[in-house]
């Protein structure tokens, strides 16, 4: 199941060229993995931090492919391509809400940490497993 994100370009998102600064890019990525956790897996980030677990970004692949500007009105898809056993890697595609041409795509890997002892767990807890096949019963 995907989760989708509209988002309008704004100046504080460009660089002097009116293109959008490559730094905006991850700040609405790192929105759109949010947005899906909770709304698609029904997961409260603040509670899970709470709870002793936060899910860090191990691994991070963008391929840019034509620069968003200033004004565009864009879509962000994000959905999870891969559940491994002690990673969620999530798959991004951000693109023009008018056009539908390609701006980003972005491969994301996600581990879960355990707070109180700063190392990762060798498994995904059980609820984050649990949240992830409710999803897919879901479709």
């Amino acid at each position: 199941m995907k989760h989708i994100d509209e988002i309008r370009v704004y100046y504080a998102d460009t660089d002097a060229y009116g293109v959008v600064w490559h730094g905006a890019y991850l700040r609405w990525l790192e929105a759109g993995r949010i947005e899906f956790t909770d709304k698609v897996m029904g997961l409260d980030l603040k509670q899970m931090q709470a709870d002793g677990c936060i899910l860090p970004v191990v691994e991070l692949n963008i391929k840019y492919k034509i620069s968003a500007k200033l004004d565009d009105n864009l879509i962000l898809e994000t959905y999870i391509e891969e559940l491994r056993p002690s990673a969620i890697v999530f798959k991004q595609v951000l693109k023009n809400k008018d056009t539908g041409i390609i701006n980003i795509t972005a491969t994301v890997t996600c581990v879960a940490v355990d707070t109180n002892t700063n190392k990762m767990f060798r498994r995904l807890p059980s609820f984050i497993i649990d949240a992830y096949e409710k999803n897919l019963s879901a479709v």
